[in-house]
């Protein structure tokens, strides 16, 4: 695959991105792309390895040693046909995915893994731009009418499919826009909103119909679904985990994703009324993860004057830890565009109290460093140490902490099982609950997760949506490895 010698021969090499002075004045995308002659050149680097383990460390079970074959040969068509076969929107997975793939590339045993997502990126951009992405509409109708509740990329995937399989279906969305989390979540200089309305334009015109603003079980009756053969819920995790603090209501402590939701919003000229801004506060994000990252991002952009980062586990080590041996996902510290902008990181640090003023705003932030004791057989505990506390100036404290599970409101509703977790309970691998034309994918079924993950479960539930409905089906699955199998 790819050049034999090409992973001598070349070097890793990734998207720049502009001057940090610069990008900070605006909310667009912000890499610079690599020429088609450096991109082929990162094609050919994909080893003849034998075993691809990176068929397995994708979700998807993206074919990646033959699309980066086909860059390698310059056939980028092939390279298109060969990505979309597996993948539904690989223009939002080159853009957000963390890569799994790429930490279970066998080259990244010995030199620096294959930059197969930046290629994924590069192709399908490729396709778009040549016209090679047309509408693809069944050729005929099976008469069976599904409803989608949920347009993240789980419901999107889900839809594409069913329609695929000539059903007739509809998405229904809660908010003014479809996309989930795609469209207000992400910030738009991770991805630029336009790339969800490109795609849009091709599933509206395969014959998928989609409702904004439907709150089903709230301005749209749960009876209403059951004029439809079948149901999917990929209503994702937005259950926002809080801290149990003192002060936790204080004016200025906000939930990260309203932070992120408000923002994107007013980029785009909704209405939002008294819209959080970090301009000119001390902000303190606290959680590590990406959404932190992004919530970080956002405050240098909107001008604040300083932007801590708190995590309350240890710093990751900065290369492959030996606890997550290859080809496991690795624990190590990743630094993120938004972190190189300006902030100040701090791990081992637990908030003790948000304090407040007379009126009740945010003025500080109490902590005290953690570290936490392992014992054999238990659970990690977390010891603070005594005579670290400290006091940090804080007029916006932002919680990026991640989500608890699914709203249960729908649920319960529909009468639909939950499991410990408050997931939506399904049959393993036939992603149906307990209620049999009623189906579940995405992180309303498994929790919190990737959106590569997502759009596996989307394209999964499909095909066993499709078997409930047909006795059959002839849309793709992967087996346990990741590959796909013909049924």
């Amino acid at each position: 695959m790819g050049k034999v010698t090409g992973f001598k021969e070349f070097e890793r090499q990734d998207e720049d991105y502009t001057p940090v002075e610069e990008r900070v004045k605006h909310y667009k995308e912000f890499t610079i792309p690599l020429s088609d002659e450096a991109i082929t050149k990162q094609g050919s680097r994909c080893m003849d390895c034998g075993i691809p383990f990176c068929h397995s460390g994708c979700p998807l079970g993206n074919l990646i040693p033959d699309f980066n074959h086909m860059v390698h040969q310059g056939e980028w068509q092939k390279a298109s046909w060969i990505l979309h076969s597996t993948n539904n929107f690989p223009e939002f997975t080159g853009r957000l995915c963390p890569a799994p793939c790429e930490q279970s590339c066998v080259l990244g045993i010995i030199e620096d893994p294959v930059s197969i997502e930046n290629i994924e990126k590069n192709i399908v951009e490729r396709a778009f731009k040549e016209g090679w992405i047309k509408p693809q509409p069944p050729k005929t109708r099976t008469g069976k009418t599904i409803a989608v509740v949920g347009s993240g990329p789980a419901g999107l995937a889900a839809a594409q499919q069913l329609n695929r399989a000539g059903h007739t279906v509809t998405v229904f969305e809660r908010d003014d826009e479809i996309g989930g989390l795609l469209r207000y979540g992400i910030p738009n200089f991770k991805m630029e909103k336009e790339i969800i309305v490109r795609r849009l334009a091709i599933l509206e015109a395969e014959g998928i119909v989609f409702k904004t603003n439907v709150n089903v079980g709230v301005n749209y009756d749960v009876e209403e679904l059951k004029a439809f053969d079948a149901v999917v819920l990929c209503g994702g995790a937005t259950e926002k985990r809080s801290l149990p603090t003192p002060g936790i209501d204080a004016d200025g402590v906000v939930q990260a994703m309203d932070f992120l939701t408000q923002q994107t919003k007013v980029l785009f000229g909704k209405k939002v009324e008294n819209q959080v801004m970090a301009t000119g506060k001390n902000v303190i994000v606290i959680g590590g993860g990406d959404t932190g990252s992004d919530c970080i991002g956002t405050s240098n952009r909107h001008g604040a004057k300083s932007v801590v980062n708190f995590e309350i586990m240890p710093k990751p080590p900065g290369h492959r830890s030996p606890t997550t041996p290859w080809p496991y996902w690795p624990l190590q510290l990743k630094t993120s565009s938004s972190h190189k902008e300006g902030v100040e990181r701090n791990w081992l640090i637990n908030t003790k109290e948000f304090v407040t003023d007379k009126n009740g705003k945010l003025t500080a932030l109490k902590t005290v460093n953690v570290e936490w004791k392992m014992v054999p057989g238990q659970r990690p505990q977390l010891i603070e140490i005594e005579g670290t506390e400290k006091t940090w100036p804080c007029d916006l404290a932002l919680l990026a902490l991640g989500f608890t599970g699914p709203e249960s409101t729908l649920a319960d509703k529909l009468g639909i099982e939950k499991d410990a977790r408050t997931n939506y309970k399904a049959e393993y691998g036939k992603y149906q609950t307990n209620i049999p034309n009623i189906f579940t994918a995405g992180d309303m079924r498994r929790g919190q997760s990737l959106i590569v993950w997502a759009i596996s479960e989307g394209r999964e539930a499909a095909r066993q949506v499709d078997i409930y409905l047909m006795g059959k089906s002839s849309l793709p699955s992967k087996d346990v490895s990741g590959d796909l199998v013909a049924m």
